[in-house]
């Protein structure tokens, strides 16, 4: 007896679900169909699209499992709750408290910054200001823009003011000393809570300086 088209269905699903992701192509060979059939069954299915490498993989909608910013990575392939790479973009923007600059963007999203930020000089939902020699992405909405120069404001007094030679010092010794430390053990510290340094500033510190512990989630 033939196999319905159902039970072929149920196969390839679970089949998708232990690969995590998968091509276009890969799909149309999976389910013996047309590539129109396909992209309806992934519009059906709710699958997810990389936002990187031209949008090409995709992902069953069960199978990522979003970190707090809704992104999630297999390997060198990105996804987001939020779609595409500009609605990424926009929302992790919108919901920044002190604005983004284009490296903290690019270490969100997993992607060096001049590769796409030229693309979203003039998107709707964000506004890029130049702030002491670097660009700046905050909300476009007024009462957000307000709360987040405000925020970003304070953080740079922070910087000036309360973070001094000595104290990057200690956070480098520090790192020295406790290889592959997270910002989490760095704040239990003893020499670092005498500092009374907020993990605000000191994870700006790392972010500037590229120090910040990498944890890529690369399972489903």
């Amino acid at each position: 007896m033939s196999e319905s088209k159902e039970e072929r269905q149920k196969v390839v699903l679970k089949h998708l679900k232990r690969k995590k992701v998968f091509t276009l192509e890969q799909l149309v060979s999976y389910l013996g169909c047309s590539v129109p059939t396909a992209r309806l069954r992934l519009k059906k299915w709710r699958s997810y699209t990389s936002y990187n490498k031209n949008g090409r993989y995709y992902s069953l909608h069960t199978v990522p499992r979003f970190d707090e910013n809704g992104l999630w990575h297999y390997e060198h392939i990105f996804f987001s709750k939020s779609g595409n790479l500009k609605k990424t973009l926009i929302y992790l923007v919108q919901r920044s408290p002190s604005g983004l600059t284009g490296k903290e963007i690019g270490d969100l999203v997993g992607l060096p910054p001049r590769s796409f930020l030229h693309h979203f000089r003039n998107t709707a939902g964000i506004y890029r200001e130049k702030i002491e020699g670097r660009y700046i992405y905050f909300s476009d909405d007024p009462g957000r823009y307000q709360r987040q120069t405000g925020n970003r404001s304070t953080l740079i007094v922070y910087q000036d003011k309360l973070f001094s030679d000595a104290d990057a010092v200690i956070i480098l010794t520090a790192l020295i000393r406790h290889h592959d430390i997270s910002l989490e053990e760095i704040m239990a510290l003893p020499e670092i809570r005498a500092q009374k340094l907020s993990s605000f500033v000191i994870h700006d510190f790392l972010s500037r300086h590229d120090l910040l512990k990498k944890t890529p989630d690369i399972q489903p």
